[in-house]
């Protein structure tokens, strides 16, 4: 398992890459452009494939966040076109950087006809993957159910990922506080959790993950990222999903919890890898 943490790109993709690697990290997430915008970035490329370059010298693995405002399950004509462009953009940027993928949450549909949003999201994966021939990969990210309870299990993963016409460009990211908010996971049933989704063959497809705790307890559909070991999941309940082996499996596996005031996420990064039971490189 490769743990890291959320990298701000600053300095640009290279540095961020370097940055990763002082605090300790063997892999890092970073938002590729603006994270409130799906505006296409004309971004600099040397620094790109710099960064590849590095995190191959260094063994250090790479994800890249899409902006917040990517909804696959919209139904708007003009945002839709949006986000397809905007995606094919975060993946070619996230392709030049040398990434595993781009983490793109689920969806949240508005109307009244749920299947309509499930439609709506198989179908913009289908207009990206047509415009694609990468090898990064659209991951897509657990919802924790606030708002909508879309995306919160794993039938509902391996379905879409069915049923859109080039899978093989298609895997998932599992955020640990939403399946835990959305009650997939309530913290001691991690071992029932894993054989369900490994009869599905959700594992098969899993390609990063991120670790977070909880501010609110399981079932409480709230999306609100707490530190390792003070939140609702606990340390001794984190200790056992890191150490399945559903996850210890050379997987990214990435902090999205508050960075402590003027430090970095570098002793956070050390409790995980001791609850793992990873000795420090």
């Amino acid at each position: 398992m490769r743990v890291g943490c959320h990298i701000s790109i600053r300095g640009g993709y290279l540095e961020a890459a370097k940055t990763a690697l002082r605090i300790g990290a063997q892999s890092f997430q970073y938002f590729p452009k603006n994270p409130r915008s799906l505006s296409v970035k004309a971004f600099n490329r040397g620094d790109a494939e710099s960064c590849a370059l590095f995190c191959k010298e260094h063994r250090l693995a790479s994800i890249a966040h899409t902006p917040y405002p990517t909804n696959l399950a919209a139904d708007e004509p003009g945002l839709r076109e949006a986000t397809r462009l905007s995606l094919l953009n975060d993946l070619e940027i996230a392709e030049a950087c040398g990434s595993v993928g781009i983490i793109v949450h689920f969806g949240k549909y508005k109307g009244t006809d749920a299947l309509q949003g499930y439609k709506n999201i198989i179908q913009l994966l289908n207009d990206v993957t047509a415009g694609w021939n990468g090898r990064t990969l659209l991951l897509i990210e657990n919802q924790a159910g606030e708002g909508t309870f879309m995306g919160t299990t794993f039938e509902e993963h391996m379905q879409i990922r069915s049923l859109v016409n080039e899978p093989e460009k298609v895997g998932f990211c599992l955020d640990t506080c939403h399946a835990f908010a959305s009650g997939l996971w309530r913290g001691d049933n991690w071992r029932d959790v894993a054989a369900k989704g490994a009869a599905l063959g959700y594992f098969s497809h899993l390609k990063a993950v991120h670790l977070n705790d909880s501010q609110y307890g399981t079932g409480s559909h709230k999306d609100r990222h707490a530190g390792i070991g003070q939140g609702a999941i606990g340390l001794q309940h984190m200790a056992q999903f890191l150490q399945s082996d559903r996850i210890a499996s050379g997987l990214p596996v990435v902090l999205e919890t508050p960075v402590p005031r003027g430090g970095t996420h570098a002793e956070e990064i050390a409790l995980v890898r001791k609850l793992a039971e990873i000795p420090h490189p």
